[in-house]
């Protein structure tokens, strides 16, 4: 735990307001028992991050339905911190998402939130870690609608419909939009998995957004890896090779 170990440093995240009072409310009745403190609010994944790149918390007790970014995506960005918190989800009733849950041992409070209930999550949450995000991915079979990158003390988001492409180079993979580049530390495998109806491979160590691609133009080395054919793509004046084994993508999309 992070400041005095005795104190629970508490977060919430949820865009109904009712819905964060209530949970004020509650943790302030759990104070007696369990000694936390509420150290922030946000009303969405964008303002959650903002704030809690900046901050000591334990615990983020996190929305599942919130609209422009989930609770479980948002999860995954947090993992992105020096220090993750410990999330614990809180939902409406619903059966496939309980289930889920249970089934991966991931925490969760249904609404409307009882103190027994959060108190006991609570105390479990002094001994666990943050929830992996192999088990994230499989909590939602939707793809994301952002990456992140820690880049300077700050969390940036990146649209998922902003990448041109994604290229492995060593330990990083660089992730380009028409502005700018992004380091991010993921596999490449996983990604070209989780956005395969946006992304194709066209060479072992790099993907690209299948409606970013102009055209394609002979220049590259005609080696026993590459074809000898270069994608281009729009907005961009680098050109990127193509693999011999991936090159049917220049008839499939020319």
């Amino acid at each position: 735990m992070s400041g005095n170990e005795s104190v629970l440093n508490v977060f919430i995240v949820d865009d109904e307001p009712p819905a964060r009072t209530r949970l004020r409310d509650v943790l302030t009745d759990c104070n007696e028992a369990l000694p936390l403190k509420i150290v922030g609010e946000a009303a969405n994944g964008r303002e959650a991050l903002d704030k809690l790149v900046d901050m000591s918390v334990d615990v983020v007790l996190l929305d599942i339905r919130m609209p422009q970014m989930d609770g479980i995506e948002l999860a995954q960005h947090l993992h992105k911190l020096q220090k993750p918190p410990v999330v614990i989800f809180t939902t409406a009733y619903d059966e496939y998402a309980i289930k889920a849950f249970e089934l991966h041992a991931v925490d969760y409070l249904l609404k409307p939130i009882r103190k027994e209930r959060l108190l006991e999550s609570l105390s479990r949450a002094r001994e666990a870690g943050p929830v992996q995000n192999e088990v994230l991915h499989e909590l939602s079979p939707e793809p994301r609608k952002n990456l992140s990158s820690h880049e300077r003390g700050k969390i940036h988001l990146i649209p998922i419909e902003q990448v041109l492409y994604m290229r492995a180079e060593l330990k990083y993979i660089t992730v380009r939009t028409a502005d700018r580049e992004y380091l991010i530390e993921e596999s490449l495998s996983a990604l070209e998995k989780e956005f395969s109806a946006r992304f194709v491979r066209i060479h072992r160590n790099c993907l690209v957004a299948k409606d970013a691609i102009e055209g394609f133009v002979r220049g590259g080395e005609d080696s026993a890896e590459s074809a000898g054919w270069m994608a281009k793509l729009k907005g961009l004046d680098e050109l990127l090779a193509i693999s011999r084994r991936q090159q049917h993508i220049v008839k499939e999309f020319g």
